[in-house]
């Protein structure tokens, strides 16, 4: 098993841009000397507690501060973007990672972002899929030969001027392009099942309760056959929020009353009611809404406790979907953040090392 962060990045809005960068900076150079195989940073435009709307720029930055670990969008939101500057963004970025990009894409999103970028909710997956389609082709051409006709976007290569050194040009270092991974939220998620049609890494990102992620499994399987692909589990990430101390009485304190718990009785409990989606925190759906609180996620959702705590739930976790290639940390917003570098640390010397050996098997 290899080891990550998912990093929204989850923030309260009166801590303000400037800090909430350096602290997230902070948690990737970290994971990088911990020995974190890999970090994933999100994109939003609309939301104040999902505060980055440019991760290239951020992850750009991380780059040039750490050495090994690899850095993927997570995700960059497909259909939001004009293919032609999306495929310039990724390539370039990915000449300045060196190698160790991933490209994580997603058709998700929040009402606010389709109205402000003048698109329907309707036709949100074929636009993203038709997005990627187009970034892939592009970087596909030979430069003068790219003639993409779609729904919603049709691509034409500039007449190129070889004397003046005019043309379209710029591809990935990696070749053919960086990984690209595609990130799943609901149960039975259509997307993750795309991904496994094209043998795209699938990631089963947050809010999801365990009950549901081998669902995602079952989907990315479905795609996989269609397309006569074998689905390797140890391509699955999954997301999972993670916060260890050095007792187990110390951890659930310090997620109740130093930020963790407050993004979510102040942030996504709000936001998932008011999309109708409140009751995916639910072990029973007949639970009543009022019983749903921090305390209830982390008997039920959350891993939350001492190292020998946490081990166990990972391992049970583990057991329960069916095995997966890597866990992925999500970041949450506490104060001060140094709790949650802690954590970290406390993850990478006494849970991981117990877990390396974990090789999923089977179907």
């Amino acid at each position: 098993m290899e080891f990550g962060l998912f990093m929204m990045p989850v923030h309260y809005p009166g801590k303000g841009l400037p800090r909430t960068i350096k602290e997230d900076m902070q948690s990737i150079v970290l994971a990088d000397e911990l020995g974190f195989h890999e970090a994933w940073v999100g994109e939003h435009f609309t939301i104040a507690w999902e505060n980055l709307p440019a991760p290239d720029l951020f992850i750009s930055q991380a780059f040039a501060k750490t050495k090994n670990i690899k850095i993927g969008t997570g995700v960059v939101l497909l259909q939001l973007h004009d293919p032609k500057d999306l495929a310039h963004r990724m390539a370039m970025l990915d000449h300045l990672s060196d190698g160790r990009l991933y490209f994580g894409v997603g058709t998700g999103g929040v009402p606010t972002e389709f109205e402000f970028f003048g698109l329907s909710d309707e036709n949100r997956h074929a636009r993203a899929a038709e997005v990627l389609d187009a970034v892939l082709k592009i970087w596909e051409s030979n430069g003068d030969d790219l003639d993409y006709q779609g729904q919603f976007y049709q691509i034409k290569s500039p007449t190129p001027v070889p004397a003046a050194g005019l043309g379209l040009w710029l591809k990935p270092e990696t070749k053919p392009h960086p990984p690209i991974a595609v990130a799943g939220v609901s149960p039975n998620s259509s997307t993750i099942e795309w991904a496994g049609e094209h043998g795209w890494i699938p990631l089963s990102t947050e809010i999801l309760p365990h009950k549901f992620v081998p669902t995602h499994w079952e989907a990315y399987k479905r795609g996989a056959e269609k397309a006569g692909r074998v689905a390797d589990r140890r391509d699955w990430r999954i997301c999972v929020d993670i916060h260890i101390a050095e007792t187990t009485e110390k951890a659930r304190d310090q997620v109740i009353n130093n930020g963790m718990g407050r993004t979510f009785t102040d942030y996504f409990f709000p936001l998932l009611k008011h999309a109708g989606f409140f009751d995916i925190f639910k072990v029973d759906p007949a639970i009543p809404d009022d019983e749903i609180n921090v305390e209830y996620l982390m008997d039920h959702q959350w891993i939350v406790g001492d190292p020998e705590h946490c081990l166990k739930q990972i391992k049970d976790l583990y057991d329960e979907v069916g095995g997966f290639g890597s866990l992925l940390m999500l970041t949450q917003d506490f104060d001060p953040p140094e709790i949650s570098w802690k954590s970290m640390e406390l993850f990478a010397k006494h849970v991981a090392p117990q877990l390396k050996d974990l090789v999923p098997t089977g179907p």
